[in-house]
């Protein structure tokens, strides 16, 4: 067997060729993260059988993605390997070195004495699917972000504000604030083009009543006049506005390429395209989790130890270890299917009543979900409880 490591950098990836019957055969030698320099790295192994070769690169960061994607193409076996595993190989040396070519090396090195496992096709598309998730889950927070400050903005200038309405971001409450960013403007606003904003906006659920409401709490606000407040609050408004404009067509790619997968997970009740998404590029290669509970603590759904001498905490809470993706993907989609599905429903109902919370219900639903999808995943098998 023919052993190929690579060393991923930004710009400069390392490569050495090893075989299992005669070691190190090339010595490690740079190549350039561009055409020319994905041909030197073919035609340094070109002379082998193509089935006789296994590339090894360590699953660090986006630098390596296109070298991936390049070899799978092309038909060559490539082992992901996990960083923490080489890491503890070159521990084992006496002195204490780390270069790119000692890295490759040592790679080649992991191929021909450790267990590796082998890049699966799917999990091409799984790690774009990933990739999407995570951009989305990161202009969620963006915008959840951009919320809070908004609330904060309109404490200043209309602190009285939210006490007519039961939120303050619906699409009738920014576009008064668009308008009328503050208490001083909306006390001097025409009362019929402020009754009007609102009933456009919020499609006649707020009617005129409202908007005198509104005004009249307006005349005797103690909201401060402060000028950059109310600029702060139409520019906000506009980001979190451009954020759900840019959240429906990431979910729109989402979507798209979920539908291309092909997974027993669509059969679950309550589980759509998005936390379906998450779940399975999150997950990956099932074959990583022998057992359900590796795969409940990658999520981190598995309760935290708190332990001290003979003293042992009662209760204790999930220990957020893990992907953050997964996990909110896997809660998320436990409440959805407690709803559509009588099983998990009951299991729902049975864990509020022992604990008397939604979420620590809820927290039990997602392990309970796990369990199954983990089972399903594994053996290949569809959605069956009643």
């Amino acid at each position: 067997m023919i052993y190929v490591g690579i060393d991923v950098a930004k710009r400069t990836h390392y490569a050495c060729i090893s075989s299992d019957k005669h070691g190190i055969i090339t010595q490690p030698f740079p190549f350039e993260n561009d055409e020319s320099g994905f041909s030197k790295l073919r035609n340094s192994f070109k002379k082998y059988r193509k089935n006789d070769i296994i590339v090894g690169i360590e699953a660090t960061g986006v630098y390596g993605e296109n070298l991936i994607a390049h070899l799978s193409e092309l038909g060559y076996k490539i082992a992901l390997i996990n960083p923490i595993e080489t890491g503890t190989l070159r521990k084992r040396n006496v002195r204490k070195t780390k270069t790119d070519k000692i890295d490759s090396r040592g790679i080649c090195k992991y191929l021909a004495s450790e267990d590796y496992r082998l890049l699966q096709p799917q999990e091409l598309k799984m790690s774009q699917l990933r990739g999407l998730c995570r951009f989305r889950q990161n202009f969620k927070k963006s915008k959840s972000r951009l919320k809070t400050q908004l609330v904060q903005y309109l404490d200043v200038c209309f602190p009285e504000f939210h006490t007519l309405f039961s939120t303050i971001h619906g699409k009738g409450t920014y576009a008064v604030l668009m308008e009328f960013p503050s208490a001083q403007a909306v006390s001097k606003a025409n009362i019929t083009k402020l009754a009007n904003l609102l009933e456009n906006a919020s499609r006649g659920k707020l009617k005129r009543e409202r908007a005198e409401a509104l005004k009249a709490l307006a005349k005797h606000s103690v909201a401060s006049k402060n000028a950059d407040k109310d600029f702060q609050i139409k520019q906000t408004i506009v980001q979190i506005q451009l954020i759900e404009s840019q959240l429906a067509e990431i979910e729109e790619q989402i979507t798209k390429l979920y539908d291309e997968v092909d997974s027993v997970i669509k059969t679950v009740p309550g589980i759509g395209a998005i936390n379906g998404s998450m779940i399975l590029s999150e997950i990956g290669d099932i074959k990583r989790f022998s057992k359900p509970k590796h795969l409940i603590a990658f999520a981190g759904l598995d309760p935290a130890t708190s332990q001290s001498g003979q003293w042992k905490a009662n209760s204790t809470r999930m220990s957020k270890r893990g992907s953050p993706t997964l996990r909110y993907a896997l809660v998320n989609a436990a409440w959805n299917v407690s709803l559509n599905n009588d099983t998990f429903g009951e299991y729902y109902n049975e864990k509020l009543a022992q604990k008397g919370r939604h979420y620590i219900a809820l927290g039990h639903v997602a392990g309970k979900l796990t369990r199954v999808i983990h089972a399903m995943l594994k053996n290949n098998m569809e959605f069956d409880l009643p």
